[in-house]
């Protein structure tokens, strides 16, 4: 099982899926030039509810009652935002998205993102990296809320100069699209150690809920998405991305109860929960160490004796 390197790289599954999700990010590229990325970002949880239908047909993998209802929570959630959602400013010029992104209370966002990377990146990854799975996915998401930022930013350049504004012209257009994939890059290499070393039930959660969080409040300080807005109108969204948020942890928390509720005698095999997923020793397993409890718990039974 993946012990956090780069085995993957040598398996075509694993390209096909990059490549699918390069596609994605292009037509996500388009919805962040012509939608603000409060309202974009949380709509990735529908991408979350196709996932699961599409699992549930072709993967053969039951969707339980708090899938359903997961789904439902989504859906409603992404309703509201979208009911709620604020009106994005006409931007006219790259120069202008480079004024906000040099704003005081922006570069103070983006420095300590630049300190807490750093300090996951060259402190806490080397020690605990593999038994913490807020680590990894914690880099994923800091660097994830700035490569959004910066994305807007780049589809916005792109939009106008197809519309006959040309800002290729501009170096914040070039530094805009150097930053993007510098941070895609950081960003897909520990999102990929996350995936390889932990379960998929607790990374996805977590790193939906991190990223998400992150990326609206980054916008909310560089674009100010919420000036002009009722606070009628911020606590619908409030509400509405919570709502999302919930039923992201609903669609995820019944592929952990599958292996345990499948073992007769009531020996169910130890398995990493949300709740219990997040720091080692009363924590998450390592994918390579469930393996040796799946093995002893089948020992267990095939002698049906205690353990």
């Amino acid at each position: 099982m993946g012990y956090g390197g780069y085995a993957y790289l040598l398996e075509p599954l694993w390209w096909l899926g990059m490549i699918t999700m390069i596609v994605g990010e292009v037509a996500k590229l388009v919805a962040y030039a012509f939608a603000p990325a409060i309202l974009v970002t949380p709509l990735g949880a529908l991408s979350i509810i196709v996932s699961a239908v599409l699992a549930h047909f072709i993967l053969k993998e039951k969707l339980h009652q708090l899938g359903v209802l997961g789904c439902v929570m989504c859906i409603s959630g992404s309703v509201v935002i979208v009911i709620h959602a604020p009106l994005e400013s006409p931007i006219t010029s790259v120069l202008e998205i480079w004024i906000m992104a040099t704003q005081p209370a922006f570069l103070l966002y983006l420095g300590s993102v630049v300190v807490l990377v750093f300090l996951l990146i060259f402190h806490f990854a080397p020690r605990c990296g593999h038994t913490i799975a807020l680590v990894f996915t914690g880099i994923c998401s800091l660097m994830g809320s700035l490569s959004v930022m910066s994305v807007k930013a780049l589809g916005t350049a792109l939009k106008l100069t197809f519309e006959g504004k040309n800002q290729l012209v501009y170096p914040e257009t070039w530094f805009f699209m150097f930053v993007v994939a510098t941070y895609v890059i950081t960003q897909m290499n520990y999102l990929n150690k996350a995936l390889d070393t932990f379960n998929t039930a607790v990374v996805s959660p977590i790193y939906y809920v991190m990223f998400t969080s992150l990326t609206i409040l980054a916008s909310v300080i560089m674009f100010k998405d919420w000036d002009g807005q009722s606070p009628r109108s911020i606590i619908s969204e409030l509400c509405g991305f919570i709502n999302v948020l919930s039923g992201t942890i609903l669609l995820n928390s019944p592929k952990d109860s599958d292996r345990g509720s499948s073992f007769r005698g009531g020996h169910a095999p130890l398995s990493p929960t949300l709740s219990t997923g997040l720091f080692s020793g009363n924590g998450e397993t390592p994918k390579h160490d469930e393996e040796h409890i799946l093995l002893h718990e089948e020992i267990c039974l095939r002698k049906q004796e205690p353990c």
